[in-house]
This record gives C-alpha cells, structure tokens and sequence, in this order.
C-alpha cells in the first residue's frame, strides 16, 4: 500500500543520512504491530545492526526519531520494543488513505494491457457420459475464481474447458440408450439432456454387474467374468467403429452429446461459469498422436516389441510412461499432448494453469516434462492448481451407482434452502415483489455455496455441509452479503436525508482506533489480491472478506453512524462504510459471488 511504500523509502533515507549505506527496499521489512503493542506497523531493526553497530534498541531509537524529523505528517509517534520500532501513523495519513481508497473506483485490481502475459486457464473436463456434480462444482469454482484473480494481477487470461466426449465410458451411455431407451429424448421424457444420458451410464453399470454375476455363477472368475460378459464386450466393438468412423455410431454419438451440452450449459450458467474457448477429445487425440510419433522420429520416445510406444522418464527420476497402446489407440497422455499442440497453435500461452485434481499430480508432472521435450515453450513451468477433493457427511461419491450428489440438484437445494432461511429478513422488506425475493434467494444461495467451498484452501479436502453454509452467522457467504446489504441500506438512507458524500474528505479528520483498524484492513486488500495470484489460492480473498466483515460489524455496534450529531464524524463514518462496502464487492466478485443490494 502506498503508506508502506512512503515508511519503506523513509527507513531507506534514514540508513543512508544515519550510518551512510545504502539497503534495497527487500531489506526492510515491514508488519502490522502486534496487538499487545502500542501502534500500526512495526520495522524490524535486526538487518540494520551491521550497519549501524549499535544495539538494537538504539538502532530503532535513532530511525523513530528520524521519523519524527522528517516526517511528521506521517508518523505521529514510536515506540521500541527491543529490535522492533512500532510506528504510530498520524491521523492524517489514515484519513489520507481513506480518500486514496475512495478516489480509485478498481482499488485493489491491476488492468492488463496488450503487452500482459497472456495466462490459459483450463478448468471444468466434463465426461459428456453424466452430468456435473459436487466435484465438479469445486472444480469450476476453482477455475472461475483463479481466472479472475489472475486477471485482477494485471494477466490477460484465457478460460478454456477440455470436454471427454470419447471412450469407452461414452460408448457404455449410447449402448445403454439403444438398449433400453425406447428412442427417449431430453423432450420426450422432460429430463435435462445430461441427467438422461447421466441414467443410461448407471443402466449399463446395473445390467453389468447382473451379467458378471451369472457368469461366475457358471464358473468363471470375477475377473474373466469383467472381461466376457457381453456388454462390455459390445461396447468395445462400439469403441472400435466410433474410431473407424462408422457413419451410424457416430451420428448417434453427435445426436447424444448435443443433449448432454446443452444440459450442461443451464448448469454453467446456473454457476455464473464461462469459457472463452472450449476443445474436445475427439478433436484432440489424433493431434495428440501426430505429436507422439513426430517425438518417436527424433528419438525422444521408444517404441516395445509389441508396438507400443513409451517415454522413458528414468533419468527425471520417474518411470517409463506408455503413451500410445500396442493397438495404436491413444491414452490421456497423449490427448493432453494433443490439446496442449491446439491451445499453442490458437494462443500466445505465458503461462498454462490446469485446475485438476490432486489425484492427478503424478500425470502433471509427467505432462510438463513431456511438453518441455516436445519444444512447448511453457511446458517446464505449467501449473498444475491441484485441489483436494469434495466429501460429504456420509462419505465418497460414485456416478456410476448413482450416489453422487448433482450439481443441478445442489443448486436447487441452496436457493430453497436460502428462501426459508431468510424469509424472516425479506419479509420486513414490505415494497419487496416475489421476483425480488426470489432473486435475493438464487443470490444467497449461490452465494453459501461459492462461498463455503471458496474459503478452503484448495489443497486440502473437504467437508461439505450444505446447512451450515446457508448459516447467517459465522464465516459463511450469507453473514458476508448480510452485512453488504446493510451498508447498502445505510447509504441509501442517508442520500434519502440529503446527505451528500465529498470526493474527498478533510485531513484533519478525527479519526478513532477502530476506524483506523478498518482503514489499514481496506488498505491491505492490493495485497491479498497480489498474494491471491502468486500463491493460487482464492481462500485468501475470501479469509480476507469475512474478517474485513468482522470489523465492520464490530465498529456498527460500537459507533453511531446515521444518528452521530458530528456532522463531520457522520460524513467519515458514511464514506468509510461505503468503502468496506465496495471492497466487499470487489473481492466476493473476483471469487464469482453476487451480493444483494437488499436482503
């Protein structure tokens, strides 16, 4: 923040005009004081000892007193604590702050330019064989937020989605469908495309498991059984004409996947989730392929007895990793090859960021040593962003038995959840229409949801509770956008009172402890956001919101705002609720959350 640029430069004048050396900015370091100490922010002195030879005490005596000296509109006065010099910053500065914070309307974000570093982000990977789930929601949410944090780092930022609309696991949904559809379509039956194509893939796995049955029932073992019972054995012989073209298999694969992307996009929008370029599979193995067999030219891969082909990754301490099978089918390797060759070809990629999970991190590795072999100028440094994965109460999901929980159905559930939740609060809104109300629930809904996955740090595993993230109370979605929508109210009374807010307010402002907490906690909010992209971790922005929220709640009990008789205190209090406010916006905006200017 700017008040921390103008400490570090003066710490920098002091060593040079008190002990006559030079010191780079990373040498001073600079934190918030503890709260068991008087003051705002604290230089530590150690690094200085060597050069000014004195104790550390004195050492920090002699810059607090250079700070008095020469900047007094900026530091009203110090303290020592051993190696540490707490500062006490001047009301003015904070008040100062606050008009900086009120003037810039994007405070906290950087605007690329077309000289950038243009960073794909790649998120989502649907299976067009089921509809989206829980996982699948972390997942997206994940993508959504890092997209737009790293666009608020001042990165122009491509989102792109990789769809798997091929193999053996799609083949087992459209034998399902011919088998015991009865020709059904998403208008026939009024099923959503993809939940319908969704029910075949169960179908299959319960007539599969049947024939496994009866066939050890025969006499054969389980795992001859897997291998011989003819569904599995169909859908291979499926596999095999969809990658010979057959005109049949292939217009029915067409016909089903446009029923399952069309499902897909309400979800996505349901989500509020984007993507500005999405590849296929199906378009990607066989450039994929190409690719394999141009490295196997240059002798980078190796091709076995049996025809297959192989990286020996041995010298990277890995192992050998097969990437084309003896039958010359493809393997993901080698479809992450091919999108990788199609994404370079369409984009001047800086940076690659797949949002994958942590199950995943083996191939990661695998893939970026691949690329960099093949010449792609950004495998080395791709980012695998690996997450942990989402659980529930009563344990793991699996969509081939149905058990997962959907992300249609999820949705669904948080908004009505929300609805019954905050009925009490919509219903003293009186000149509220049903519309309205049933806008505030989607927004609330969605919101807890967001919210409650978003605050987690990525790398960890979750626990998802759906009751305890509608809560109103606590580090939820709901407390954040309760307390946005009060300020809102605030503010909006105070222009119906004729209150006019200045453009910028008088320094002489007097200014209390706990307005200057919030004021040094808005100015840190550039920081979050910069510390949320170099580490990829959106839980930091939303960790920064709730206690952003916290502090104000504490600062509304404590002090009138509407009803304070200063009128300059009440004009302060009016601009330093309608900052939180905006930066509450802006940081529940970059992780894809609305909030209500109502509720």
């Amino acid at each position: 923040m700017e008040l921390e640029n103008k400490i570090v430069s003066v710490v920098i004048s002091g060593i040079k005009t008190l002990y006559g050396q030079d010191i780079a900015p990373e040498t001073v370091q600079l934190q918030k004081t503890k709260k068991e100490f008087e003051g705002h922010l604290t230089v530590v002195v150690f690094p200085f000892l060597k050069i000014s030879h004195k104790k550390p005490e004195d050492t920090a005596r002699d810059l607090g007193e250079y700070f008095k000296k020469k900047n007094p509109s900026v530091v009203g006065d110090f303290n020592v604590v051993k190696g540490f010099l707490n500062l006490i910053i001047s009301q003015e500065s904070w008040v100062g702050l606050l008009n900086d914070i009120h003037e810039n309307k994007h405070f906290g974000l950087t605007t690329a330019t077309e000289k950038s570093p243009l960073v794909m982000i790649e998120y989502s990977s649907p299976n067009t064989n089921k509809p989206l789930h829980l996982g699948h929601v972390r997942n997206n949410l994940l993508g959504c937020a890092l997209a737009n944090i790293m666009a608020a780092n001042g990165n122009r930022v491509v989102k792109t989605n990789i769809v798997n609309d091929r193999g053996i696991h799609i083949c087992k949904s459209m034998l399902a469908w011919l088998k015991y559809g009865h020709g059904a379509t998403p208008e026939s039956t009024g099923i959503k495309g993809d939940h319908l194509i969704g029910d075949y893939y169960v179908a299959f796995d319960k007539h599969y498991k049947a024939q496994i049955q009866e066939l050890m029932k025969q006499g054969m073992s389980e795992e001859e059984a897997k291998n011989e019972a003819p569904l599995i054995k169909e859908a291979r012989e499926m596999l095999v004409k969809w990658e010979h073209n057959d005109p049949e298999i292939r217009a029915l694969w067409r016909k089903m996947n446009e029923w399952v992307y069309a499902g897909f996009d309400v979800t996505y929008k349901a989500l509020g989730v984007s993507f500005d370029k999405i590849y296929y599979e199906s378009d990607t193995y066989l450039e994929g392929k190409e690719k394999v067999m141009e490295g196997l030219e240059k002798g980078l891969f190796f091709r076995k007895a049996d025809g297959s082909v192989w990286a020996d990754l041995t010298p990277e301490g890995l192992d050998e990793k097969l990437l084309l099978r003896a039958d010359g089918t493809s393997v993901y390797m080698t479809q992450d090859i091919g999108t990788a060759k199609l994404r370079f070809r369409d984009y001047p990629i800086d940076k690659m960021i797949y949002v994958v999970g942590n199950e995943q991190n083996y191939h990661f590795q695998v893939l970026s040593i691949l690329l960099d072999k093949l010449g792609f100028e950004w495998g080395k440094g791709l980012v695998h962003f690996s997450y942990g994965m989402v659980e529930l109460p009563n344990g793991k999901m699996k969509s081939r038995e149905g058990t997962v929980v959907d992300a249609d159905d999820l949705i669904s559930e948080m908004i009505s959840s929300a609805r019954k939740m905050s009925e009490d609060k919509i219903n003293k809104l009186t000149d509220l229409s049903e519309e309205e109300a049933d806008e505030i629930a989607r927004i609330v809904g969605l919101g807890a949801l967001k919210y409650f996955i978003l605050k987690v740090d990525a790398r960890k595993n979750m626990l998802f509770n759906p009751a305890e993230s509608i809560d109103f109370n606590g580090n939820t979605g709901p407390f954040i956008q309760y307390t946005y929508a009060r300020i809102r109210s605030i503010l909006r009374k105070a222009a119906e009172a004729g209150i006019t807010i200045p453009d910028a307010l008088p320094l002489r402002t007097e200014v209390n402890e706990k307005e200057t907490s919030l004021i040094q906690m808005m100015a840190d909010f550039p920081n979050v956001v910069k510390q949320a992209g170099n580490d990829y971790n959106p839980s930091c922005i939303a960790n920064y919101c709730y206690d952003l929220v916290k502090e104000y709640n504490q600062f509304y009990h404590d002090f009138s705002i509407l009803h304070e008789e200063n009128e300059d205190k009440k004009i302060f209090r009016l601009v330093l609720s309608a900052e939180v406010s905006k930066i509450i916006r802006t940081g529940m905006g970059l992780l894809g959350i609305e909030v209500p200017e109502r509720m």
